[in-house]
């Protein structure tokens, strides 16, 4: 493996009850007076008092911008800047999912470089530092709390817009699994399929390194053992603990070496159709594994063996077989829908091939898949996963 580049949140409270810390996290990173980037769900929840309270009880001030979007959009990085604008702000405070997390990370990019948002896209690395953001997850998914990446829509043109770099790093992430007890099954199979594809795709990258592949292999373990659990059983502590840290795991692995195939083609259906990310993930991921099994055969079985799919004794053809069997039936047990039962069009999903091929490819995501695929492989993929 060539030498990597490990970049990681230097501030990270991990565990039941860390929300407590959010005063003294914010205080390290130079902050006394914040915007909270959250939406009207977790007002309605609860979590955005609670936070204000932990808040005022330490003598910081805030205020909160409730307008984020899920699938974050310029139109709502452009929001978000203006709420931004209107006081003395010293740093952000995300508080949601992935969502809430990538348009704080878009928005202190924003202010560190005043450019649009299209220019920063890859192959742009973000590397300058805007006001700091402090990410607060409440689910146990996407894992931006601590990756140097961040996904925004361009609502124009329908691109997901791929934006990395470290600058994107957040200066604290708070990770306290309590937040995630209401979080509904739906919501909770769709995110932890995707922290399970960040795992697999970290593992299996080009890009892959040795302290990534030690993130992904535990992210792994802990994923395929409790995922089923904290769907079906949705108080069960253990199993929400077991998969945030999972989540986090995983997003430290991607971070630092990459996801590949699933998510390039992922982004597309997400922005053409609206799917959720971890939805649309789970959909891509048991006829991409598939597909991309040649290219790292023992990579994969390694996958199958971690996760309690295949014995340590398995061939590596065994291993891999059992492995997509196992993906296959995850998202059965998950109630993943097809695309056809999720709503999607049929005669606009065959329409857009080639131009969610083409966006796919530029993401620069399928280059680190351990197969190639060209454009033509992927318009074939999206056209076999349809049917």
């Amino acid at each position: 493996m060539a030498p990597a580049r490990i970049d990681l949140t230097p501030d990270l409270r991990l565990g039941g009850g860390a929300l407590a810390e959010l005063p003294d996290a914010l205080v390290r990173a130079g902050c006394r007076n914040v915007l909270i980037i959250t939406d009207r769900v977790m007002e309605e929840l609860g979590y955005l008092a609670r936070v204000q309270d932990v808040l005022h009880t330490a003598s910081l001030t805030s205020r909160a911008f409730l307008d984020t979007v899920p699938e974050p959009t310029i139109a709502c990085v452009d929001a978000g800047l203006e709420a931004f604008s209107g006081d003395a702000y010293d740093g952000l405070v995300a508080l949601g999912g992935g969502s809430a997390i990538d348009t704080a990370k878009a928005m202190s990019a924003r202010l560190a470089y005043d450019q649009p948002m299209g220019t920063l896209k890859v192959p742009h690395v973000i590397s300058r530092r805007g006001p700091p953001v402090i990410a607060i997850p409440t689910t146990a998914g996407t894992g931006s709390e601590v990756t140097r990446v961040t996904v925004i829509t361009d609502g124009d043109t329908d691109e997901k817009m791929l934006c990395m770099g470290p600058g994107l790093m957040p200066a604290a992430a708070i990770v306290d699994y309590e937040l995630t007890l209401t979080v509904p099954p739906r919501t909770t199979a769709d995110t932890g399929i995707d922290s399970l594809t960040h795992a697999i795709e970290a593992y299996v990258s080009r890009k892959a390194n040795a302290f990534s592949d030690q993130q992904a292999l535990g992210a792994m373990r802990l994923i395929a053992k409790h995922i089923r659990t904290a769907f079906h059983e949705p108080d069960n502590h253990a199993a929400r603990d077991a998969m945030m840290t999972g989540a986090m795991l995983a997003g430290m692995a991607f971070s630092n070496a990459s996801v590949a195939l699933v998510h390039g083609m992922s982004r597309p259906i997400g922005a053409f159709f609206h799917v959720p990310h971890g939805l649309s993930n789970a959909m891509l991921l048991p006829a991409i594994t598939r597909w991309s099994i040649s290219g790292a055969p023992g990579r994969y079985a390694d996958c199958a063996r971690v996760m309690g799919i295949a014995e340590a004794d398995a061939s590596d053809q065994s291993a891999c077989d059992q492995l997509v069997d196992a993906l296959i039936a995850l998202n059965a047990d998950l109630c993943v829908p097809s695309m056809s039962e999720y709503g999607l069009d049929k005669v606009r999903y065959h329409q857009v091939l080639e131009t969610m091929a083409e966006q796919a490819e530029a993401s620069g995501s399928p280059a680190n898949n351990p197969r190639q695929p060209s454009q033509a492989d992927m318009i074939a993929l999206y056209r076999e996963i349809w049917s």
